[in-house]
């Protein structure tokens, strides 16, 4: 079995279900924290802020703190800085993307916006979704926080980003640029944050269309497990498949 120098573990589905952890979660944490192996967890999640997704890893017993969880509204501030320093955006989301477009400087408005930005909104409207097509049409460039059609809830599978994006899209005839999993450009900011090698980290997740194909398309090795959204038997006939497979976490560590 390769040894890796890093870890980029995904969260909902992979550590936990809902606000249930997942058998073997705490435990795979654990081991490679006790082999000083550093780790990061990535996620599409925009709603939350680093330091609340921590807390809630910390409530289930899966150690992290707010430095090792890279969300994808982290990574879109990050990205919008890579384009333009302090610039104007005018914002669809919850309160963990208006906090990392703050702390990057960027400045939210309503009109005259350099970028639109849209995450997951609970409370989405057609006015916040007006004022977005408005800004667009203006010459603002779209960008998403990732392209996740649904997302798994207790109710069940729910609109997730990209169906709210999609409507900004089809309105505006205006294509977005997606950074969450599984484009290549949070994997490669988040590859900047430790400093290594793709070959020298493992990406690992349980969503083929996020997790496994950010690791494939950002050139890492990927492990898969079995324990949320994908089953193997729905990426039998695909022809980019995952470097590794296991049923759950458990059966990592015993190899």
């Amino acid at each position: 079995m390769k040894q890796y120098k890093a870890y980029f573990i995904d969260l909902d589905g992979t550590m936990y279900r809902g606000n249930e952890p997942i058998p073997g979660a705490a435990e795979f944490v654990e081991f490679i924290r006790n082999q000083s192996v550093p780790f990061m967890f990535l996620t599409n999640n925009s709603s939350s802020r680093p330091e609340q997704v921590a807390e809630k890893l910390n409530n289930m017993g899966i150690t992290a703190r707010d430095g090792l969880v890279f969300t994808s509204s982290l990574a879109t501030a990050n990205y919008v800085t890579s384009l333009q320093e302090k610039a104007k955006v005018y914002v669809i989301g919850e309160e963990g993307l208006y906090a990392a477009l703050e702390q990057e400087g960027h400045e939210i408005t309503e009109q005259g916006a350099d970028y639109v930005i849209i995450g997951i909104d609970r409370n989405i409207s057609y006015e916040k979704l007006s004022m977005a097509c408005l800004n667009v049409r203006n010459g603002a460039k779209l960008i998403s926080t990732n392209k996740d059609a649904a997302i798994p809830t207790d109710r069940g599978m729910l609109p997730g980003n990209g169906a709210l994006t999609s409507v900004i899209s089809v309105s505006t005839g205006i294509e977005p640029t997606f950074v969450g999993k599984p484009e290549a450009i949070a994997m490669e900011l988040a590859l900047s944050r430790v400093g290594l090698e793709k070959s020298e980290v493992l990406m690992v997740g349980d969503n083929y269309e996020t997790d496994i194909l950010a690791g494939i398309n950002a050139g890492l090795d990927t492990l898969m497990v079995e324990t949320g959204v994908t089953s193997f038997k729905d990426i039998q006939h695909m022809i980019k498949q995952p470097t590794y497979k296991v049923k759950d976490l458990y059966d990592w560590l015993k190899q």
